[in-house]
């Protein structure tokens, strides 16, 4: 058998695609007792997960320690070169968004100072509304940067709101919907072509069943 190597997002989206391989009928049980190991090899050696960051999982896949990689679509906006992106997994949905105070002012002419952790989503969104912004990188919370003044509004991840809520922000505007992604290495693709694609079929039944309720 082909041993598939898979670079995994740590932490929610972990947890919703090992339920999402369950559902597809592969045996993670061997995931359940973590501890603090970062690297699990299943019994029939079909498998072996990488727990990384989110922003890692790139990087592991281009350059060939993983052979897929599961991990947001923001990520990939952020880093979209080097990989063949493959499959929508349709989990860990969310949505890019405009947020700020509620004195923020959207159509006013003055240039905007924009607070994010994702530059390249906030200037590209910017640029085809005819807009010259300041992006402003921050790499922790972001949504206390229109309240100190640092900003004028944030582009962020959405997923719920509450966050934003709690720090006095609301929406002003959705960029996008984002969701997790399957990845595959370039080179990969072609000499574990079949062991992937099989891989595929089991999850895209179990997309499809989702899709239908």
């Amino acid at each position: 058998m082909t041993q598939l190597t898979i670079a995994l997002t740590k932490g929610r989206l972990e947890k919703q695609t090992l339920a999402l391989f369950e559902q597809a009928g592969i045996d993670v049980s061997f995931m359940q007792d973590k501890q603090r190991k970062l690297i699990f090899t299943s019994p029939d050696h079909r498998f072996t997960f990488l727990l990384v960051k989110a922003a890692d999982v790139t990087t592991y896949v281009r350059h060939g320690v993983a052979d897929l990689g599961i991990v947001g679509k923001d990520v990939l906006i952020e880093h979209p070169f080097g990989y063949y992106e493959m499959l929508d997994l349709k989990i860990g949905v969310c949505k890019f968004s405009v947020a700020s105070t509620e004195n923020y002012q959207p159509d006013d002419y003055k240039r905007k100072r924009i607070a994010t952790k994702y530059p390249t989503v906030a200037s590209e969104h910017f640029r085809k509304k005819g807009e010259d912004v300041e992006i402003i990188k921050i790499e922790g919370s972001v949504e206390i940067a229109p309240v100190l003044g640092l900003a004028d509004a944030i582009v962020d991840i959405v997923e719920t709101g509450t966050t934003l809520k709690e720090n006095g922000l609301e929406i002003f505007e959705d960029i996008c919907s984002i969701s997790a992604r399957v990845i595959v290495n370039k080179a990969r693709l072609k000499r574990k072509r079949q062991a992937i694609f099989q891989l595929f079929d089991e999850l895209e039944s179990v997309i499809e069943r989702g899709e239908d309720t």
